[in-house]
């Protein structure tokens, strides 16, 4: 390698947003050690194939990789390092959810811990599964916070949760072990409602209780755990309910074979035909003729296509072993609903909506 195939560290530094400074600490620390030092003047060298190190070891200190993490994955094959990705993203989630939990008891304790306005008091297991099972219908996407949160009303005898990604919808209802105090709603985190889960499930009554700025999950015997609201305002999903139009086709379908059908058709998109006494479920072609699963059909034939991630977890979530399919015509949402209890209720938006939710 000759001098005119290096580049003095000021345009190694341009070529790979790392700062001078930065790459003279990588290279004593052993991380990128420049491809030639002048023995007279000192001068770092480095090299073209060097450039594409330097950036993933910049990318990799970004998320806050410690020097010993940031060597192993630069080391590493390709499924190594994506697992060691993976193992320093899981932690940084832990610890972020730890600090929220620590910094909302250090806030209750500023405030003297002050009981907020009970909205409901539920059975620990029945919330879990509920916020588990309305969860499935969040999604994440830049400025749109909202639709990775769940929303929540409470008012009279009932505590209802719906989350919605505009393209699928889900809520259910639940009847609280004691009434609330006053109507409330709010759109609490996703994420701070999942972490929570697990201690909720656990606790055999809890009382729910709306703070400024979010809901606090009081688990007797156990740390209360603190969860945020969202600012934003969630999509009008009531009016959404409230203009569905008529059924025109509903299919009972035991809910384990048609969880199968579409595992064995894990194309992007599938077809379900209803007709008769079966569902079938297939790839949008028809080229191939689909698995059939018995059902009792009431109404006319229709054919509806949908997102296999639209439609799959709508339907894992249904409770009991049976799920209803009410349907509208090929291009309006599906209503899936448990068909043994009709307080789960899903939303699934058939391919190319006009409209998302």
């Amino acid at each position: 390698m000759t001098r005119s195939d290096l580049m003095p560290i000021g345009a190694f530094a341009r070529r790979t947003g790392l700062t001078s400074s930065a790459l003279r600490f990588y290279a004593d620390s052993g991380l990128l050690p420049p491809a030639e030092v002048d023995p007279v003047t000192g001068y770092r060298y480095y090299a073209t194939a060097q450039v594409e190190r330097a950036r993933a070891l910049r990318r990799l200190r970004e998320i806050a990789m410690p020097l010993a993490g940031v060597e192993a994955v630069l080391d590493a094959g390709p499924e190594e390092a994506a697992r060691l990705l993976d193992a320093h993203l899981a932690r940084i989630e832990e610890d972020a959810a730890t600090a929220r939990q620590k910094a909302a008891a250090v806030r209750s304790a500023l405030g003297g811990d002050r009981a907020g306005l009970l909205i409901a008091t539920v059975k620990g297991p029945v919330l879990a599964d509920a916020v588990e099972q309305v969860l499935t219908a969040t999604a994440y996407e830049p400025g749109m916070a909202v639709l990775g949160g769940l929303h929540v009303e409470a008012g009279g005898e009932a505590l209802a949760l719906t989350a919605t990604d505009r393209y699928r919808l889900s809520t259910r209802t639940l009847a609280p072990a004691r009434p609330a105090e006053q109507s409330w709603s709010g759109t609490v985190d996703g994420d701070d409602l999942r972490a929570a889960a697990p201690e909720v499930r656990r606790t055999p009554l809890v009382r729910v209780e709306a703070v400024p700025h979010g809901i606090w999950l009081r688990l007797p015997g156990r740390e209360d755990r603190h969860c945020r609201t969202l600012p934003e305002r969630f999509p009008d999903h009531r009016q959404l309910l409230a203009s569905l139009g008529e059924v025109t086709t509903r299919a009972t379908v035991p809910k384990e074979p048609l969880l199968r059908a579409l595992e064995e058709h894990p194309a992007d998109h599938v077809t379900l035909r209803v007709s008769g006494h079966a569902v079938t479920v297939g790839p949008p072609d028809d080229q191939h003729p689909g698995t059939t699963v018995a059902a009792t059909v009431r109404g006319e034939p229709l054919e509806i296509r949908f997102a296999t991630t639209t439609l799959y977890p709508a339907l894992s979530t249904a409770i009991g072993p049976d799920v209803m399919l009410d349907l509208r015509g090929h291009d309006q949402p599906v209503t899936l609903r448990s068909a043994d209890r009709g307080d789960l209720t899903t939303l699934a938006m058939p391919v190319a909506p006009d409209h998302p939710v």
